[in-house]
């Protein structure tokens, strides 16, 4: 957990593990693309796509597990984290274009908050299908839990700095439905509002999947950036531990 003011570590679990550990960030990428491409007038967030929830990209099998529902807009697929909308999305981008909007939020190098961390792996795409299953988290990006805390830092201050801008207003507003209804809605079960991201992803050593979520609590005024990361389960696994975190957490409720 990170204080957003000063970039803090105000509380950690099995620090050194979460300064070491490199994984799949899986969806949890998404919000941090879609922010710098909107906020760059690279794309509309009113575009709608349609997801037939069968995505196959280069043999992977990234299947989406929202319900059934019409062609999503960028707030609708944040929320139900569609893997479709952001496959046509990655389909836009430029050579080098992923890496330069990674690059500025903290999410690929050392973040100065534990000892001895590991760095960020990124391979920039280069193909169509690298870039779909890059900007899904699934192949050539591995981070560190600390790394994707850092990141979620940069978008809270980008929220605070820029709060009337397109891309802040799409970003929060799919943020707090994903944590209020969609997939990461066990995430604000323990009482405490959240703005935050699930991501699920798996590993070529292992054919289990490991679960993320990251969030800004609490989503009236974010103060802290919550970052979890299971080793064995599903984003959605990481959200209720969160939402677990959060419920003794001494932040200001509604």
């Amino acid at each position: 957990m990170l204080d957003i003011a000063s970039g803090r570590l105000v509380a950690a679990y099995r620090l050194t593990d979460a300064a070491r550990t490199l994984a799949a960030p899986g969806s949890t990428l998404k919000p941090l693309v879609l922010y710098g491409l909107v906020s760059a007038g690279r794309w509309d967030p009113a575009n709608r796509i349609a997801c037939n929830r069968q995505l196959v990209v280069a043999g992977h099998r990234l299947a989406c597990t929202h319900p059934p529902a019409p062609p999503f807009d960028a707030r609708e697929a944040l929320t139900w984290s569609c893997n479709s909308y952001f496959a046509a999305v990655a389909r836009t981008l430029q050579p080098g274009e992923l890496g330069r909007l990674l690059r500025p939020t903290g999410l690929l190098g050392a973040t100065g908050l534990a000892r001895e961390e590991a760095v960020a792996e990124f391979r920039e795409p280069m193909s169509v299908d690298a870039e779909q299953l890059t900007l899904l988290g699934v192949e050539g990006v591995r981070v560190t839990p600390l790394e994707l805390a850092v990141a979620y830092r940069w978008l809270a201050l980008e929220l605070v700095a820029h709060p009337d801008s397109e891309a802040a207003r799409v970003v929060r507003a799919g943020l707090e439905d994903s944590a209020s209804f969609g997939m990461a809605g066990q995430a604000s079960l323990g009482g405490v509002a959240v703005l935050g991201k699930t991501g699920t992803a798996g590993s070529a050593a292992s054919s289990q999947s490991h679960g993320w979520f990251v969030g800004l609590a609490p989503a009236q005024k974010p103060e802290v950036v919550i970052a979890v990361y299971l080793p064995a389960g599903r984003g959605t696994d990481a959200a209720h531990v969160a939402g677990e975190l959060l419920a003794n957490a001494p932040l200001e409720r509604p």
